[in-house]
């Protein structure tokens, strides 16, 4: 299986992958939380709140979101952790709307930001956030090392990056049933809900690609985090990385 998660891209081999995601992203914008809830079963949430948790230690006042898309991380880490800011950045627009318009119904604008920007290139100086959270983002990254060492950049010495991706199960038959269930269910859901049938093709794909667990701590490691915590979840099916600045 290939470590190049960068090589996967979502419509075409041509042109850059970045530009692409987030071309996909604002597609399928208005149906992304409805999908990402219907195919996960709802157990995404409980992803992202044993994520979050993982930083209550830490007691971090600043937080910074990448890949924030939706807004749904940055909401459920301020619920949970109550911090003073959260910043979130996202390369598509069409998902920064739908996370605006939470934030505002919900009246948390003075506590919660949302702005576009590139993840591999952020907008910030070094070592201004106690912490980094990143949910099903890493993937998309079009250089991956670039984006974990530019996410190291902005953490504050002792500060930790938290990080949640999908994983390939390899046990038997759960890696059977996860290989039918998102090269072949996934895709027919995406076409019925999103009209973007390429945009739910491209996640099975990039999943495959992705160096995960002990390879995705040493790309950690490699970049100049100190440490890498790997806990798989509900099978092996999605992991959380805690990262030690």
């Amino acid at each position: 299986m290939a470590n190049d998660a960068s090589s996967v891209k979502p419509y075409s081999q041509e042109g850059g992958k970045k530009e692409q995601v987030a071309d996909m992203f604002n597609n399928i914008s208005g149906t992304y939380d409805l999908l990402n809830r219907f195919m996960t079963l709802g157990i995404d949430t409980i992803w992202r709140k044993k994520a979050i948790r993982a930083l209550r230690p830490l007691k971090p006042q600043y937080i910074l979101d990448v890949a924030t898309g939706t807004g749904d991380f940055a909401l459920e880490s301020l619920h949970i952790l109550n911090p003073k800011k959260i910043i979130g950045v996202d390369i598509s627009e069409g998902m920064l709307r739908v996370a605006r318009d939470k934030i505002e119904k919900k009246g948390l604008q003075d506590r919660i930001e949302v702005q576009l920007g590139d993840s591999e290139n952020l907008p910030f100086d070094n070592e201004v956030f106690d912490a980094v959270t990143v949910a099903f983002g890493v993937r998309n990254f079009e250089d991956l090392e670039k984006g974990l060492r530019d996410i190291r950049r902005v953490i504050r010495p002792g500060g930790k990056a938290i990080i949640l991706e999908l994983s390939n199960p390899s046990a038997f038959p759960i890696k059977q049933l996860f290989n039918f269930y998102f090269n072949k269910i996934t895709p027919a859901m995406g076409r019925l809900i999103s009209k973007d049938n390429r945009a739910y093709r491209y996640l099975p794909e990039s999943v495959a690609k992705f160096p995960d667990g002990s390879r995705f701590a040493e790309i950690t490691k490699r970049v100049g985090f100190t440490d890498c915590r790997v806990r798989p979840q509900t099978f092996g099916f999605c992991t959380i990385y805690e990262c030690l600045r």
